[in-house]
């Protein structure tokens, strides 16, 4: 059943950035790509441990139309606070190379997902399959709406989003992996959107995808707009207790409870231009200065963490293979200043998928109460007019 059409960014006459979108403006418009998801809505009421409410799920990026268990790309990636965890970038670090679909879940259940996805890629094995894996797996803290530690996610969850994945649209907000998460006081989640290069710059796409968790509210910029100080709390409560005041004068978090931006982002970054890996790490980089450009500040209590894989160099083999002949492998790769459109496209990607995330996310209640809302749109479009940044 398709899911119902919800409103992006540009729905809304907020065009960021002069770069022009791909067909769908998601990271599926990278040939290959594939995005499903599994979202796991239960319960009301007050939190109790193991049975919710759950407001969680998983989504999963597949990278490319072959078999990505035995057939990795190149990829690289970039911290910019630590605060979080995404396993096998150990191994990307290392090779270079990326192996299988990646995951986003929450915090405790990356474990849980890992494990999955390991049995049903063994379950896939066939004779060019490596017997082992170390999937990527990241995460963001929904425990502020979700029953995080009831471990809800579960390996029919990471099998259904993978049975859900598929190019074209991708739903975005609170779905999949983004299901219970919270971005500068709104409710966030899954964003996404794509850049495709003019021809006489190669002509490659890059698509973006981002779990949003992150940052307070008077932090939050759209298109420049200071959209979080014009649309506060005072108008549109915060789902956190004790709201953090930032530089200005005002109330600090209260000693010993969670203050916005106690959550972490994940971002991915695809693209069909053929890159090395130490190239996939500094596109994975540039994914930062589009989060900045929203308002992102890489806290000590986020943790942000960005991954990028090329597909423009296919039938690389496993990273353990034994090697056939004399194991030699050709590629091809841009030089690096030819890295420049792509590093733009990435930040305006970045900064729109944000946007994505927030405008399509809906309000949503989670445990003991707790209520994140939607930004909303009326008031978006009238303070992007304001400033002159509404484009009919």
């Amino acid at each position: 059943m398709s899911q119902p059409k919800r409103v992006r960014a540009r729905d809304l006459g907020i065009v960021i950035g002069e770069g022009r979108p791909g067909r769908f403006n998601a990271i599926t418009d990278v040939a290959g790509v594939r995005v499903g998801h599994a979202t796991i809505i239960r319960g009301d009421g007050p939190l109790v441990r193991g049975r919710g409410p759950v407001r969680t799920g998983v989504t999963v990026v597949v990278p490319h139309d072959g078999d990505p268990w035995s057939e990795p790309v190149f990829a690289g990636a970039h911290i910019l606070n630590g605060n979080g965890d995404m396993s096998g970038l150990e191994w990307i670090r290392e090779t270079g190379l990326f192996h299988g679909p990646l995951a986003i879940t929450n915090t405790s259940s990356l474990g849980v997902v890992r494990d999955a996805l390991i049995e049903i890629g063994v379950g896939e094995e066939h004779p060019d399959h490596p017997a082992w894996s170390l999937p990527v797996v990241g995460e963001t803290f929904d425990g502020q709406l979700n029953d995080i530690n009831g471990m809800h996610v579960r390996l029919e969850h990471v099998r259904a989003a993978l049975e859900a994945a598929a190019a074209g649209p991708v739903e975005e907000g609170s779905v999949g992996g983004g299901t219970g998460m919270i971005c500068h006081e709104f409710k966030g989640g899954i964003g996404t959107a794509s850049r495709v290069l003019p021809p006489d710059a190669g002509g490659w796409t890059v698509g973006v995808l981002i779990q949003a968790n992150y940052g307070r509210r008077g932090l939050l910029r759209i298109d420049g707009v200071p959209v979080g100080r014009e649309i506060p709390i005072s108008e549109v409560p915060s789902p956190w207790e004790t709201p953090r005041a930032g530089l200005e004068e005002g109330r600090p978090a209260r000693p010993g409870t969670t203050a916005p931006g106690s959550g972490s982002t994940i971002i991915v970054v695809a693209t069909d231009a053929p890159l090395l890996p130490h190239q996939c790490a500094r596109l994975a980089q540039r994914a930062g200065l589009g989060l900045g450009r929203v308002g992102g500040l890489g806290a000590t209590s986020s943790g942000d963490l960005f991954m990028a894989f090329a597909t423009g160099n296919r039938n690389h083999p496993p990273g353990e293979a034994e090697p056939v002949g004399p194991g030699v492998v050709r590629l091809w790769a841009l030089v690096d200043p030819a890295l420049d459109p792509l590093f733009e496209a990435t930040v305006e990607a970045t900064e729109e998928a944000v946007a994505n995330a927030l405008v399509a996310a809906e309000t949503m209640t989670g445990r003991d109460g707790i209520t994140a809302h939607r930004l909303p749109h009326d008031r978006l479009r009238e303070v992007m007019a304001r400033y002159g940044r509404l484009q009919d």
